[in-house]
């Protein structure tokens, strides 16, 4: 009686071991963008543009050319991340009143195995990265030039 006790215990937890991270784990995230006043839907990130927990790490993710671009308005992109689906509100991308290539500088808060939560922000893309990519800069740019890559820099705390 005491070991099946024991056993419907375990199992009834089992759920809450399960959906804790673990170092090193993908954190599942999705993307939106928006352009002029049409958003695409909630699109999933491929793995190796994911978070990975606990992992300071930069990744490029790219960005497919908008329906109907022409550079005249700002084109937006917003996150959802992790399990718990951690919203991060629209940011500025393109057309952001800055000529410098942008970054997001997204960061993670943590503890044990739970996400806490996510705050990311736009900005520049620091010079000796542009330096040592020369290209970025007119690719980023360049309105015919698609899919953009935006670099981002996941930080966890």
């Amino acid at each position: 009686m005491a070991s099946l006790c024991l056993l419907v215990l375990l199992l009834l937890c089992l759920p809450f071991i399960s959906v804790a991270y673990r170092p090193g784990d993908i954190v599942p995230m999705s993307k939106m963008g928006q352009y002029h006043s049409s958003r695409t839907v909630w699109h999933d990130v491929i793995g190796k543009h994911c978070p990975i927990f606990a992992v300071n790490r930069e990744v490029l993710i790219p960005i497919a050319k908008p329906t109907g671009y022409t550079g005249a308005d700002p084109y937006k992109i917003s996150f959802q991340v992790g399990k718990e689906k951690f919203l991060v509100p629209w940011l500025f991308l393109i057309n952001r009143k800055s000529s410098e290539v942008p970054m997001i500088d997204m960061n993670l808060r943590y503890s044990g195995g739970d996400l806490h939560g996510v705050t990311a922000k736009i900005v520049d893309m620091p010079h000796h990265y542009v330096e040592i990519h020369p290209n970025i800069r007119k690719q980023f740019w360049d309105p015919q030039h698609w899919p953009k890559h935006v670099l981002v820099r996941y930080t966890w705390s």
